[in-house]
């Protein structure tokens, strides 16, 4: 990806820019993929852009998965459950930058060229995202929305081919219910630079982009037109993906806010200068098999490897304690997980099952992210687990980006990986992650299409009924349990070392770093 003239080119100074009058500076543990919110799936690009950046046709409460009003401050819902009548704010400012300067405030025509421009493949911003839309396909909207429609300029109605049931805290989601402006499209597309969507975004966010300097420095202003509370700090991010160099920059002073999972966080205990924040997150770190691959394809073999596992030892070594394994994929925290499921090590019997499957020595692949020493020493547990199985694992190691984009491919056999929940909703781990459609999109890793699966997820989305949906997604995880269609590993608390300088930072139950109402002292 090629960045704009815009961009900050020599380095930047990170004492310096934490010492800057008003400014915040995060030492973040991976780049951005880019800043089109849409395209894109992980934790580290949703805090660069879609927190920052952009509003939601709905959000949550700071700090909870409660439903409050975004863009749209009103709802109706049909009788039926297939049309939502969104009712929009007044008064919404796009950001103003050195490229865009918008003639009018935020109105119905955004949402409908934000919504249509993913859905419908014949829209001329459609195939400006090069990336694709994993979310979208992988939450299967692109079956479920069946028009959207502008009533006038603060009301829209979007209309579904289905009920439901999390329909609503989908529209809390950055990848799939950010707002652009269409007036900038219509710029971009008129100059031919639709791309720039990537590269110079715009929103209605709390925060403005000001520049990138990639793989270094994201550098943000305040928006001071914000239609809610205005942020109260100018932020930079510092890409920083070694551990041991945000700990460094956070006792120094260069970075006020940081992850220090893992043993790290030790370090900081009884520090005057740095507070540990910790948080339980909706999340699971997994493994997902490509079932589609020799073996892998073989139910057994894949029981196998979950069973070579030792878990205890993993979180340990993994998060220094700070989590606990995993029975089920769907972890604890989100209603209608199933506390009964467990994953025990049984070497003997994960021997007899990789005999019985057939397996013949040959060496299968494992994609992990490169970005801490205490992945690189899961996935060292990991392949002397395997090893006394008799199964042959190479590790391969890359960035995050780069993880999420072969594995979308499908050109690993093992993929190490984690999921946070975007709404709190069981269907969002389940579906984004392992339904039939995202096997397709490219959100499902292991390319699992259980077809009794995906109907017992398609039962529970079209119910309203909490108590039946909580019946159907137990079922769900037995079933995904029994086939090993992924092999979760652990559910991990999240420490962050905060300045006492900082006040206002949170946590987001999602994995996310909340600045909007963050403040330096």
């Amino acid at each position: 990806m090629k960045w704009p003239a815009l961009v900050v080119t020599g380095a930047l100074s990170l004492a310096t820019a934490a010492q800057a009058a008003g400014s915040l500076t995060y030492c973040a543990d991976a780049a951005p993929e880019g800043f089109d919110i849409a395209q894109y799936e992980t934790v580290a690009t949703n805090d660069a852009s879609g927190l920052t950046l952009y509003d939601t046709l709905l959000k949550m409460k700071r700090g909870s998965t409660e439903l409050m009003p975004g863009l749209a401050e009103r709802w109706d819902i049909s009788a039926d459950g297939l049309a939502y009548t969104l009712h929009l704010r007044r008064g919404v400012k796009f950001h103003t930058t050195p490229w865009f300067k918008p003639t009018r405030d935020f109105n119905a025509d955004d949402v409908l060229w934000s919504i249509n421009r993913i859905n419908d493949k014949t829209h001329p911003a459609h195939g400006a995202a090069k990336n694709g839309y994993p979310y979208w396909a992988g939450m299967s909207m692109n079956t479920l929305i069946k028009a959207v429609r502008k009533i006038d300029e603060h009301t829209v109605r979007i209309e579904l081919t289905r009920p439901e049931a999390p329909f609503l805290a989908n529209l809390t989601m950055e990848a799939i219910a950010s707002v652009y402006s269409a007036e900038y499209a219509a710029q971009l597309q008129k100059a031919g630079k639709l791309e720039q969507l990537n590269l110079q975004p715009v929103g209605t966010g709390p925060f403005v982009f000001k520049s990138y300097q990639k793989d270094a420095v994201v550098r943000y202003g305040i928006h001071t037109a914000y239609w809610g509370s205005p942020a109260k700090a100018e932020l930079i991010f510092a890409i920083t993906p070694d551990p041991s160099v945000r700990i460094q920059r956070l006792k120094a002073g260069e970075c006020l806010v940081a992850e220090v999972g893992g043993d790290n966080a030790r370090v900081f205990e009884g520090d005057p200068r740095v507070a540990l924040l910790r948080s339980q997150p909706l999340t699971t770190s997994y493994l997902a098999p490509n079932t589609t691959r020799r073996f892998l394809s073989d139910k057994r073999f894949r029981q196998a490897l979950s069973l070579a596992i030792d878990r205890a030892t993993f979180v340990q070594a993994v998060y220094g304690g700070h989590a606990v394994p995993a029975g089920s994929f769907l972890p604890p925290g989100i209603w209608s997980h199933d506390a009964t499921l467990k994953n025990p090590q049984d070497v003997e019997k994960a021997k007899q099952l990789v005999k019985a499957s057939g397996y013949d020595g040959s060496e299968l692949s494992l994609y992990a992210t490169a970005r801490s020493s205490d992945i690189k020493r899961g996935v060292e547990l990991l392949q002397a687990d395997w090893a006394k199985v008799g199964v042959k694992v190479r590790v391969q190691l890359m960035e995050l980006g780069e993880l999420y984009k072969r594995t979308g491919k499908g050109e690993h056999d093992i993929a190490l990986l984690s999921w946070f929940s975007d709404n709190g909703d069981p269907d969002n781990f389940f579906t984004p992650n392992l339904s039939c459609a995202a096997a397709t999109g490219g959100g499902n890793k292991a390319q699992w299409c259980h077809q009794p699966f995906d109907e017992l997820l398609a039962a529970a989305r079209a119910t309203p009924d909490q108590r039946k949906r909580t019946e159907l997604y137990v079922k769900a995880q037995r079933l995904l349990h029994a086939e090993t269609g992924t092999i979760p590993l652990a559910n991990k608390q999240q420490v962050h070392g905060v300045n006492k300088r900082v006040s206002g930072f949170i946590a987001t139950p999602f994995g996310g770093s909340d600045f909007r109402s963050a403040q330096v002292d």
